[in-house]
């Protein structure tokens, strides 16, 4: 007689075998992977099957490298791009270049207290004589923008023609404020060269031609500092994540110096200017660029194209508060559109995408090179109002104090008291 039936789950257990003694659990897991892909890729940007990811992105050359691309397969950089992920975690360089300008900052503070009994200079007399109607700039001493003194700032490096070349109607015996003036006019007078200072003029002609660098550094006060540390604290910093500390640099000073070198050439000649207004103008004009190379991978890329028209005009606005050069934002501007097309590590979905970026970089460069000859060129031997007399109402309002903003922004000095020895 047969053994009498026992029903001991044997079907549930995970040993169960078959009829020829062999496991079955591998049919259970290839039976509950049917219909499921292993490895889920967005079809508009598919790897080949069974090919290698790294044959399908572009073989990884060290100027590719620089540039951000074929590094890794192009649905990640898409995936990264579209979740703000950039080349480097954190901007180092925008950090180090905030220490170092408000540790400037401090010693601007520092000079002009030494020289006026206060950090800020709003000391302000109201004697006046003929001899002081007479002179060349009858400045007020009350900095709006909360710091020192113009004869300060000028004496610590900012962008003032007068120091750099010779100028018509302001030899560097022109006198002007010492940086111990509190008067308004003033009554304390030094020549533009003492002003000036870096050890004066060698030979008597002006030279101080690393003004187109140092005026980045430089802060007209605390609320042009508080917004500029700002701006490259945020916006900036971003850059730099995305495209990486060299690209950086290199567009940050590009976009500065020739903001400075448009300003001295168009800007009343003057009137100085300070801040790193046209350097960060560069880091927004790579904002543009991606902006637009990345139009589908951007949030409501529309609403975020009309939030970036209003900060632009925004900071252009502030390019007519003294000692701010709106020549220097358009400048920065302009220059950080064509370094930034051309180091900013675009995306390039297709072939089409990718020849229309190349285009635009190979054109790009070389208009970079010719505008900064062109303009050095024109800054040093020839007088750039004859060739755009309107172009300094971009960045001055014609008032009295300015000449309305004619030939230099300064009054015309009365010749009689210019060669008058100073005590």
């Amino acid at each position: 007689m047969n053994a009498p039936y026992h029903d001991d789950d044997s079907a549930s257990s995970p040993r169960s075998l078959s009829v020829v003694g062999k496991s079955d659990m591998p049919l259970v897991h290839n039976a509950a992977d049917i219909g499921r892909l292993s490895d889920y890729q967005d079809l508009e940007y598919a790897e080949p099957s069974g090919g290698d990811p790294k044959s399908v992105s572009e073989k990884d050359t060290p100027f590719r490298a620089f540039l951000g691309t074929g590094k890794y397969p192009i649905e990640q950089r898409i995936e990264d791009k579209k979740r703000g992920i950039g080349r480097q975690k954190h901007p180092f360089v925008v950090y180090a270049l905030t220490i170092a300008m408000v540790g400037v900052f401090i010693n601007e503070l520092v000079v002009n207290s030494r020289a006026q009994g206060t950090p800020v200079s709003f000391k302000a007399s109201q004697t006046v004589s003929f001899r002081e109607m007479c002179l060349p700039f009858p400045q007020p001493v009350v900095n709006p923008m909360l710091g020192p003194s113009e004869s300060a700032l000028i004496n610590l490096g900012a962008r003032f023609p007068p120091c750099m070349k010779s100028v018509q109607n302001l030899p560097s015996s022109t006198l002007m404020p010492c940086l111990n003036d509190t008067a308004n006019p003033p009554n304390i007078l030094c020549t533009i060269e003492e002003v000036c200072g870096f050890g004066g003029f060698q030979g008597g002609v002006p030279n101080q031609w690393f003004r187109f660098i140092t005026a980045i550094f430089l802060h007209a006060g605390f609320i042009h500092i508080l917004l500029n540390m700002l701006a490259q604290l945020t916006v900036s910093a971003q850059i730099e994540r995305e495209m990486g500390s060299m690209g950086f640099v290199i567009t940050y000073f590009t976009a500065g110096i020739f903001g400075n070198v448009l300003g001295g050439n168009f800007s009343l000649v003057g009137a100085p200017s300070v801040g790193a207004s046209g350097a960060i103008f560069g880091t927004v004009a790579v904002t543009w660029v991606d902006l637009f190379a990345h139009w589908k991978y951007h949030y409501r890329p529309g609403r975020r194209l009309a939030w970036m028209t209003v900060e632009l005009l925004f900071g252009i606005a502030l390019g007519y508060v003294p000692y701010v050069d709106n020549f220097a934002h358009l400048g920065g501007l302009c220059m950080g559109l064509l370094v930034g097309t051309t180091l900013y590590p675009v995306v390039s979905p297709s072939k089409r995408h990718k020849s229309i970026m190349w285009a635009f970089r190979l054109a790009a460069i070389p208009l970079a090179v010719v505008l900064f000859v062109v303009l050095i060129r024109n800054f040093y031997t020839s007088d750039p109002y004859a060739a755009c007399s309107g172009c300094r109402y971009l960045s001055c309002i014609p008032t009295s104090s300015n000449n309305h903003c004619q030939g230099t922004g300064k009054k015309q000095p009365c010749r009689a008291f210019l060669v008058l020895n100073i005590e």
